[in-house]
């Protein structure tokens, strides 16, 4: 699932002023009254300036995921800090013309300008930007390395072990080995929280959480009671999810492991942080109705190289009418885990010069997973070609969850017709194996709903000051209970940073996008399915070969930042609202099922 790449964050700066690389400090007008020609003007010259530095700081960035060294890690600070200085200075000195009347343009790139945080001691740019690569080294670098003699394992081959093994302790060693790593570094990611902070209140906010929610079009406020919304919209068939999950699980490791009411321990869904299931579906396959194909079994037994996985999913997007990859794309691109380095594995998306530079960051293996996250990167990368010809401030997805969105509902469209139209299936599975397949999709997307909500509900907990770093593993276990009904499954460690086990805490990459891309993605399919001519079930729908379908979808994309996302959400659904219904619609026969099927189990359970 992308989320684990999970589904892979877009390289983008946490705040929007820094969406297309990072900054040298633009020229300042002359003091005096200010006018629309120097806001003008001031603006033309941050863009030139931050397209250049942007460059730098985005191959510093490369290098340091892809050669992961102590002087690779000092490069990428370097530029950190210089995009900090220089973003927090431009911030600052746009402030001067927000009383100006603007042309629409320039009063939204300003206001874009300020969604940023700015320290102005050098010394504590400094700190926050090393700080901030030593993170992502930190977890970069992590290995479980047991006690008894065996090997060292890094994060890859314990995920390996929590998705195929059914054995609970083999399960929990991996899920413990994992999570001891983290408090490594909690320290530096709490001083790290205090810096960014101060950077924050600089601007005007306030705290880091604050900024974060000021980045939609809203006030923090509306953005929190807006994400609480939406989550109380769905929360009934993620309910229905879990309560099967729970029999099935209880009835493969029994009574004294799974109980019958209350959480359910972490480390029995196949995933390190429980975000997503599909890796269980085996357990929780459907008695009938369940297709046996196996797309991973197909790419492993055909040897299917990573070259040739990223091939299906460039098929896809040009079989809507979009363009080639670049040659580039091919030659700088990391697909293969190397043999004589360590690299960030994490799956990621990358535009390093604002234009036709971009790259993905793989450590591509031929499974149905990673297949799928192939189509979500790639979303990445055909949002950052479509909109390359905007100013560098509208180099960006409408708002973060747009972008990742695209790639998800490319991957709604894998369907049993598309494989079977690609060659990777023989036929299409009978039709009453829909309930499997309809299974096995929620186990990504509904699952990983209150996880998407969660994680940045304990960040905005952590950047206002309410959860003290004493209490970071109380706060995210009470929260992963309350919203996924899950628990630790050892008691909790003394100074323990089980959050920091998830590379975007430690990376420090905002998540509620990932919550709001769940549910853009099957707005954006339903509208897109409506423009393909598709009037059967949602579920069965897949634009593949729609050029009409390509040609709407590629007009939004184009857009970038330069409208507010509802009226690009808008353009390409006709809603201006994000909203729920679309998943609902989607899973509507499984909602059905599901309920019936725990009334069964329930009965059988008692």
């Amino acid at each position: 699932m992308f989320k684990t790449m999970t589904k892979k964050p877009l390289v983008l700066a946490t705040a929007l002023a820094l969406s297309a690389g990072l900054a040298h400090a633009a020229e300042a007008p002359k003091k005096g009254k200010a006018t629309a020609a120097d806001a003008h003007k001031f603006i033309a010259a941050t863009e030139e300036k931050f397209d250049k530095l942007g460059d730098d700081a985005n191959r510093a960035d490369w290098v340091a995921a892809n050669f992961i060294t102590d002087d690779t890690e000092a490069l990428s600070a370097y530029f950190g800090e210089l995009g900090l200085d220089a973003a927090g200075k431009a911030a600052l000195e746009a402030r001067r013309f927000n009383s100006l009347k603007l042309s629409e343009d320039d009063a939204r790139k300003l206001k874009l300008l300020q969604l940023t945080l700015m320290l102005s001691d050098p010394k504590e740019r400094a700190a926050y930007a090393a700080k901030k690569a030593s993170l992502q080294g930190a977890y970069g670098k992590a290995k479980y390395c047991p006690t008894d003699g065996r090997p060292c394992m890094p994060l890859g081959e314990l995920e390996k072990v929590l998705a195929n093994s059914r054995d609970p302790k083999q399960l929990l060693d991996a899920w413990n080995g994992w999570h001891m790593q983290s408090p490594a570094y909690k320290k530096m990611y709490t001083e790290y929280v205090d810096l960014s902070n101060k950077g924050a209140r600089e601007m005007g906010y306030a705290d880091t959480g604050a900024l974060w929610r000021s980045q939609y079009d809203m006030t923090p406020e509306q953005f929190s009671a807006e994400m609480e919304r939406l989550w109380q919209q769905v929360k009934p068939l993620y309910d229905s999810l879990h309560e099967y999950a729970r029999y099935k699980l209880r009835e493969t490791y029994g009574p004294d492991v799974v109980p019958l009411t209350g959480p359910i321990p972490a480390h029995l869904f196949g995933n390190m942080w429980t975000q997503t299931w599909d890796n269980i579906y085996p357990v929780l396959m459907p008695a009938t109705g369940a297709s046996k194909f196996d797309l991973s079994n197909v790419l492993e037994g055909r040897k299917t190289t990573a070259k040739e996985m990223v091939q299906y999913g460039e098929r896809f997007y040009t079989s809507l009418g979009l363009q080639k990859l670049p040659d580039t794309f091919w030659t700088r691109s990391l697909l293969v885990k190397p043999q004589d380095r360590e690299v960030v594995c994490h799956a990621s998306a990358w535009q390093l010069d604002g234009k036709d530079d971009v790259r993905i960051k793989m450590c591509i293996r031929p499974t149905a997973e990673e297949f799928t996250t192939i189509h979500h990167e790639l979303g990445h990368i055909y949002y950052d070609l479509a909109y390359k010809n905007q100013s560098n401030l509208f180099r960006n997805g409408a708002n973060d969850g747009f972008h990742e969105a695209i790639g998800d509902t490319i991957a709604l469209s894998i369907t049993p017709d598309y494989l079977k139209k690609v060659g990777l299936m023989d036929q299409e599975p009978d039709a009453n194996a829909d309930m499997g397949e309809l299974l096995k999709r929620a186990l990504a997307k509904v699952a990983f709903l209150p996880f998407g909500y969660s994680v940045d509900k304990w960040r905005w907990d952590v950047y206002s000051g309410k959860t003290k770093p004493a209490d970071y593993d109380k706060h995210w276990w009470e929260l992963r209970e309350q919203y996924m009904g899950v628990k630790r499954p050892l008691p909790l460690q003394a100074d323990g940073f089980d959050a920091g086990a998830k590379y975007h805490v430690a990376a420090d990459v905002p998540y509620a996008r990932y919550f709001l891309a769940d549910l853009l993605q099957f707005q954006f399919h339903r509208a897109l399915c409506r423009e393909a001519g598709y009037t059967g079930p949602l579920h069965k729908c897949s634009i593949y070969g729609s050029e009409k379908a390509g040609k709407k979808l590629q007009a939004m994309l184009t857009m970038g930042t330069s409208k507010p996302w509802p009226e690009e959400l808008k353009a390409i659904s006709g809603e201006d609202k994000i909203d729920g219904n679309a998943l609902i619609e989607y899973f509507a026969p499984l909602k059905t099922w599901l309920d019936e099927q725990n009334k069964q189990l329930a009965a059988k359970a008692k």
